[in-house]
């Protein structure tokens, strides 16, 4: 049974930034074009989007805390492709890259997607950074749009049982 493509959340409103590496330039391109693509399906205005091009994967998580901290965005895509070579330097940076992405998130509390590939060969990164529905940079805009509006819902929530709880002492 095959499964159904996920909703596609509402991005209108949001301020989104995406961290890009420039090595392996040819794949992260189709990453941005299927993120920059899916956030406008999602009704993201372009102006509210801001691209930033980092030289590797290694340096994503940086910028990524700069977007975070900046308090100018609702979410972080963060873009890039390791691909293994003959040296143990892939493991290194796509450890690091993971790592430090999700440190970020938890450390600033603004949703960080991880649309970098980690793949053995560059085919297979070629493939998931292709046009269409298996974009990676596209669900990993989505993840970010999605995470951003449950966060949001679930601040909210908290806010109204604040307001019931602190009516209740006051004997209302």
């Amino acid at each position: 049974m095959k499964e159904a493509p996920p909703e596609r959340p509402s991005a209108r409103g949001l301020r989104l930034a995406i961290v890009r590496s420039l090595f392996n330039r040819p794949v992260t391109d189709g990453l941005l074009e299927g993120a920059r693509s899916e956030l406008a399906e999602m009704g993201a205005a372009a102006g509210r989007v801001a691209v930033f091009d980092l030289p590797g994967a290694f340096e994503l998580p940086l910028a990524a805390r700069a977007a975070a901290r900046s308090g100018r965005f609702d979410a972080v895509v963060a873009l890039g492709a390791v691909i293994e070579g003959e040296t143990d330097h892939y493991e290194h940076v796509a450890r690091e890259a993971a790592s430090g992405l999700a440190a970020v998130a938890r450390e600033t509390g603004v949703p960080v997607s991880f649309g970098v590939l980690t793949v053995r060969q560059e085919e297979q990164a070629r493939r998931r950074a292709a046009p269409g529905p298996g974009n990676k940079g596209a669900e990993a805009a989505r993840a970010a749009v999605t995470t951003a509006l449950a966060l949001r819902a679930i601040a909210g929530a908290g806010a109204r049982r604040s307001r019931v709880r602190r009516g209740r002492r006051k004997g209302r």
